[in-house]
């Protein structure tokens, strides 16, 4: 069914209220394992229905952020969102503790019942109120950056559609776009800041009044985090400091060569090449075209799974002025459906998300038919995994976005990829910092900031820029805000990504193999055994960073 012909019902919290409370006095009056896993299959028909319509008022809302209705929906769910996680809670702790757990756990699986124990650690119904509050406070950033207008060269523009010209490769147009965009954030740090301060003081006595000491151990069981904890993240952190960060460094050193300059300022900060970055060909129909015909070379699964998309007009990548900020993709249980949210602005993200977001719908539609739902709950690095090597896997079919100038976009793509990990890691520690500090001042924040980009970003020179060389940047950067803590795991599977490429660089067949692997693995089992099976070298590993960098310099410088 296309998106727009899917019909939408507003859940009914007391209709959902019933059916939980059924649910679980037929799992109580259950009298063997196997009973019970019957009564768990309608509970499967239950939360895709009620994901469904949760799921497609927020993809309407993130499309228009100003249409009335969906405005309202999406109130409604941040109010009603955190007494279903209760239900859900509710539920499945009485399958956690069932006498029959054994058969549960045969099958359902390890993971599941991990994850389980994990959800039950992340929440409590006497904070309720705080996390609608919490929800509430997200909406309001979200609307905050998405209604942004920005005054330009006799236009208005929203951030997105400023980043043409962010990127255009006159040095005085960039510089005076980024001036105007850290004009935008000038008028509202303010605002952001009291936010902010909101969001930290919510978050922390959401986790004191659970028994935390603070906001971290939180976030890391609401993030899912099933096999790895705050002191292998912090070690992995420490490793990128050590071997990454010198690389970017140098990275950086030869983009200043190529771009013929004395010294790098933040305006140069995303351009590779004299002559502009390499931008795509043809108008966004044209992009998709050119996709579904990569995507029909590349395998039988990906030619079905894109044509799928196109058939159903599971795409919406327009940048529009009320238009939700970023990218995403979101999956539509009822329809077995990905769907791809985005905004093209005319430059290379425009095929990232012909790449990063398909690998996730991908995967996505692999698995669709699965029968048991705990299979799909992946948690969020081993997503990124499928997303970030799909951009890899490609490589050899860039010339259909970007002609002769595929080759700089290869280059600039390897490049900003290695680049990005020292940038997200410190969005990582800035958070850890943060959460331990909750009383900090919103220009103690910023000095922290500042202080982390003299570690991570030694190159970078804001130039006095009042914003942005105040320790500012990161209030552009909606994870913090929307999805605390959920950065680091673009990082590492960033660095999974790299090793299939490496991979695929010696042999194509057998990366991609192992790339399906890990795909129809899916939430089978933990993290750092799924990469493992596909051949992969787990992040936390000593010397996995060290041995990555070496290969990668190979090529990238």
């Amino acid at each position: 069914m296309k998106f727009t012909e899917m019909p939408y019902t507003r859940v009914d919290l007391e209709e959902v209220k019933e059916a939980y409370s059924k649910l679980m006095e037929r799992v109580k009056a259950a009298s063997s394992g196997e009973e019970q896993f019957e009564v768990h299959k309608d509970y499967y028909k239950l939360i895709e229905d009620v994901k469904t319509n949760i799921t497609l008022a927020q993809v309407r809302h993130s499309i228009d952020t100003t249409d009335p209705f969906y405005e309202k929906e999406n109130d409604f769910y941040d109010e009603v969102l955190p007494v279903i996680t209760g239900l859900d809670n509710e539920y499945h702790k009485l399958l956690f503790e069932s006498p029959y757990r054994d058969v549960l756990e045969e099958k359902i699986g390890k993971v599941a019942f991990k994850n389980i124990e994990i959800s039950l650690k992340a929440f409590d119904p006497k904070i309720i109120p705080l996390m609608q509050e919490e929800n509430a406070l997200v909406s309001r950033y979200d609307k905050l950056i998405a209604t942004a207008k920005i005054p330009f060269q006799g236009g208005e523009y929203n951030l997105s559609l400023m980043t043409p010209f962010l990127r255009n490769n006159d040095r005085e147009v960039r510089k005076a776009a980024w001036k105007a965009v850290s004009d935008y954030f000038l008028s509202v740090t303010d605002e952001i800041d009291e936010i902010y301060d909101r969001m930290v003081a919510n978050r922390t006595k959401q986790a004191k009044e659970m028994g935390y000491e603070n906001y971290i151990p939180l976030a890391y069981y609401r993030m899912g985090r099933n096999c790895y904890d705050q002191a292998m993240v912090e070690k992995f952190r420490t490793q990128v400091k050590e071997s990454f960060v010198p690389f970017a460094t140098k990275l950086h050193e030869a983009r200043k060569q190529e771009l013929g300059l004395d010294s790098l300022k933040y305006y140069d900060n995303d351009v590779y090449f004299n002559n502009g970055n390499p931008a795509p060909i043809g108008t966004p129909d044209e992009i998709l075209k050119a996709g579904q015909d990569m995507y029909h070379q590349l395998s039988v699964e990906t030619a079905e799974f894109f044509d799928f998309m196109m058939e159903n007009e599971l795409f919406d990548v327009l940048g529009r002025k009320t238009k939700q900020q970023g990218g995403y993709m979101t999956y539509i249980p009822n329809y077995k459906s990905p769907f791809i949210f985005a905004n093209f602005n005319g430059t290379n993200a425009d095929v990232d998300v012909i790449t990063h977001e398909c690998g996730h719908a991908f995967q996505g539609y692999l698995v669709r038919n699965a029968e048991i739902l705990e299979h799909q709950d992946i948690t969020m690095e081993t997503a990124e995994i499928h997303s970030m090597s799909m951009e890899y896997f490609t490589y050899q079919w860039m010339d259909k976005f970007f002609g002769d100038r595929s080759g700089d976009y290869l280059k600039m793509h390897m490049a900003d990829a290695c680049i990005f990990v020292p940038y997200g890691c410190m969005v990582d520690e800035f958070q850890h910092i943060v959460y331990a500090n909750p009383d900090y001042t919103p220009a103690e924040r910023k000095e922290v900031w500042k202080k982390l980009e003299e570690t991570y970003r030694p190159h970078l020179d804001y130039d006095n820029d009042p914003f942005f060389g105040n320790g500012g940047f990161w209030q552009r950067q909606g994870h913090i805000f929307q999805t605390p803590f959920y950065y680091i795991d673009y990082v590492l599977a960033s660095i999974c990504a790299m090793q299939f490429k490496v991979m695929m660089d010696k042999d194509f067949e057998m990366a991609w193999d192992n790339y399906l692997k890990l795909c129809c693995a899916s939430a089978k089992d933990f993290f750092v055994n799924v990469i493992k099976e596909s051949g992969l070298m787990s992040p936390f590993e000593d010397g996995c960073i060290e041995n990555l960098v070496r290969e990668l310099s190979k090529k990238a410088l």
